[in-house]
């Protein structure tokens, strides 16, 4: 079974500041980490930002992935692209000082990224093993903590901190596992970084869209079961798409959204609503 995705708003309204959707981020310039293809959640923020009128960073895993990344981020005219594997040691600080360089400052960071080796995540919680759980809490959750660090000197003048979570981090999820504490974490981060680092106008969000078919959704087993529940159980009778989380993403970033933080912000149709 197929997701159902809606279009993404047409293209032309990412490079041509003469039809932008609006510039209600006019002047913004912000890192998007996690996008792999153009059904990647962390693509649909990225267009929706741009065509809000932000400036972006865009980084990409490896090699493999650049010939995927490269053209979606060009289209987007992103001022740097760079590469990102958050293992590696020195890659993430790398992308950071080449945005002090450039830009001297940075308004927001999109966290988009997710990981568990596939026998861990796979099998149940309480088989997980300590290598497994550790690799799942540092790509998925430590990194954000990470990227928060190097981001607040940048942030002289504020800025938004968002990763994306699962409604599996509240409540059980069949076959999502070890992600479910781990998402749970992340949250819980969230909250934690929104009161440390609020003093100086930094605030922090967690945006937990509906299933969606993602390059990192198709390692969690039995997904289209998955995928057709919540069509079926969500109050909406549908998915949402990367473009609505896109929005989102985008309120969250913008000025609008000034008296929040420390949320985690469901896109899901309102599935996670429904008992």
């Amino acid at each position: 079974m197929t997701a159902e995705r809606r279009p993404l708003d047409p293209l032309p309204t990412v490079w041509d500041p003469d039809s932008r959707v609006g510039d209600m981020l006019k002047g913004k310039r912000g890192l998007v980490v996690g996008i792999a293809n153009a059904d990647s959640i962390a693509y649909g923020c990225a267009v929706k930002l741009r065509a809000f009128g932000a400036e972006l960073a865009v980084t990409y895993l490896n090699e493999k992935a650049e010939r995927h990344v490269r053209p979606l981020a060009e289209q987007m005219q992103a001022a740097i692209i760079a590469p990102l594997d958050v293992q590696k040691p020195g890659e993430l600080e790398a992308v950071f000082a080449r945005i002090a360089e450039e830009w001297g400052r940075l308004d927001f960071v999109i966290h988009s990224i997710a990981f568990a080796p596939r026998e861990d995540l796979h099998g149940r919680v309480v088989d997980c093993s300590a290598e497994g759980f550790a690799q799942a809490m540092h790509v998925s959750c430590w990194s954000f903590l990470r990227m928060a660090k190097l981001a607040e000197p940048l942030m002289t003048e504020g800025g938004v901190l968002v990763t994306m979570s699962y409604y599996g981090a509240d409540k059980v999820v069949g076959n999502y596992n070890i992600m479910g504490p781990v998402k749970a974490a992340l949250e819980a981060s969230v909250r934690y970084l929104a009161d440390e680092l609020g003093e100086k106008g930094i605030r922090v969000f967690a945006v937990s869209p509906g299933p969606l078919k993602t390059r990192a959704a198709s390692g969690i087993a039995q997904f289209d079961e998955l995928v057709q529940m919540a069509r079926q159980r969500a109050p909406q009778h549908r998915l949402v798409d990367i473009a609505e989380v896109g929005r989102v993403v985008a309120f969250l970033v913008g000025g609008a959204s000034s008296g929040m933080t420390g949320d985690t912000i469901y896109v899901d149709a309102g599935l996670h609503n429904v008992a």
